[in-house]
């Protein structure tokens, strides 16, 4: 819920990663909504800079930097993926239900041609939430960012579960090394023509198959990975970290060289994290860090330079001020944030999953896009903002509180807890 005082009463831990979240959350708003309200700001921006690749950078740094902790803390692969559920998949299932509702009612199509897959492929590669990485369309354009944030779970349950939780320095520069093995293997592809495909194993093995194998190694991994036996902890964590690491490198919609640096960019998030908390060195995460931003800048503008000036331009943008964005929020991180940008942050997802949907009102039936309409704009900030606050009030608070109260250890029963000893209780 919003506060309504107008700071906040006292430094908060992670006042500073609330911030960024609504303020990335609010990048990708707008940077979707200028398509329908403000057009010819988005021509000419686009050209330059990409503020919704940049919002979503952000988001992978704050969950990189926040993830892992969460894990840890519980101490509780088990509680870890109960938390993650209830976070994540109420608010997922209504959107994605409303997202479609228009085409059960056969007023519009689906998204991508989603309608050309069969209904039990494209509801399994959703539940997954892998749907990016399975060559299935995603219901509204920005599920895409929860398949590597679910493939970002899957790897660091698996580093977990075999005690190497805290090798993130080496993930990360790991997968930057992979991105630009990737990249370059793509750039010989174009000058060669040998490219290899997108979606490598859905083109080959058919998207229902690879769909329904992924879902069932899932539900393997996960129900292993929070067993009580520690062998088949080992394994289903192992297993799941694997799904990931071949679905992003191999399968999904982007290029391997893009969805590797998605999840290094992420393992640069913990190993801040780390650094802070003395897990390891500052220089290491400093190294981390600086390895992952040069190597997304190297790998992005070397995609990019068949496409032109603009286009690496954009990228370095991106990445850029994503890492400014980051390293300032990590550096104000003592100090006092505003209740509103704290705020934005507890309803950034609501906002994230919500704004596509207000969109598709405005441009389907209110007839809002192909002119700039600055009072339109406004009326849409206005309405998402209610919409995300009521969202997150009785959707995203009441599942979050179930949650907590499935992971929480059972209380004791009061009548057999051991009465205590007085001068009465001996006679």
């Amino acid at each position: 819920m919003v506060a309504t005082s107008g700071v906040s009463s006292a430094p908060s831990r992670l006042g500073w990663l609330d911030a960024l979240r609504g303020g990335a959350a609010l990048a990708v708003a707008l940077h979707h909504a200028s398509y329908v309200y403000l057009p010819s700001l988005r021509v000419w921006l686009k050209e330059w800079f990409d503020p919704g690749l940049a919002g979503v950078l952000v988001f992978f740094l704050v969950s990189g930097y926040i993830i892992p902790a969460s894990l840890e803390r519980r101490g509780s692969v088990r509680g870890f993926w109960i938390g993650r559920f209830f976070r994540i998949y109420p608010l997922f299932a209504v959107t994605c239900l409303l997202a479609i509702l228009p085409f059960l009612l056969g007023v519009l199509g689906l998204r991508a041609g989603l309608e050309q897959y069969s209904p039990a492929t494209a509801v399994l590669a959703h539940l997954t939430m892998l749907q990016d990485l399975l060559n299935v369309p995603n219901a509204m354009n920005v599920l895409w960012t929860l398949s590597y944030e679910m493939a970002f779970y899957l790897m660091v349950v698996a580093l977990f579960v075999v005690g190497g939780h805290r090798r993130s320095a080496p993930a990360a520069v790991a997968l930057t090394a992979a991105a630009l093995v990737a990249v370059a293997l793509t750039a010989t592809g174009l000058l060669t023509g040998a490219r290899v495909p997108a979606a490598l194993l859905s083109r080959t093995a058919g998207t229902g198959p690879v769909v329904a194998v992924t879902a069932a190694a899932l539900l393997l991994a996960i129900g292993a990975a929070v067993s009580r036996h520690a062998a088949a902890r080992v394994a289903g964590g192992l297993l799941g970290g694997l799904v990931a690491l071949v679905l992003v490198a191999v399968n999904g919609r982007v290029g391997a060289w893009e969805g590797l640096i998605m999840l290094a960019v992420m393992f640069a998030g913990t190993a801040v994290h780390r650094a802070e908390r003395g897990q390891i060195t500052r220089r290491a995460g400093a190294a981390a860090g600086g390895v992952v931003l040069a190597g997304a800048l190297a790998a992005g503008l070397w995609h990019a330079a068949p496409y032109g000036l603009n286009a690496q331009v954009v990228w370095a943008g991106a990445v850029l001020s994503a890492a400014l964005a980051f390293t300032i929020g990590w550096r104000l991180r003592h100090r006092r944030f505003p209740a509103w940008a704290t705020g934005l942050g507890t309803i950034s997802f609501s906002l994230y999953l919500l704004h596509p949907l207000l969109l598709m009102v405005a441009a389907q039936f209110l007839g809002s896009s192909g002119r700039d309409d600055a009072v339109g704009l406004t009326l849409f900030l206005l309405v998402l903002l209610a919409a995300g606050w009521a969202s997150q009030r009785w959707i995203e608070a009441p599942a979050q509180r179930l949650g907590r109260r499935l992971t929480r250890p059972p209380a004791a029963d009061p009548r057999l807890r051991p009465r205590p000893v007085t001068a009465s209780s001996h006679r």
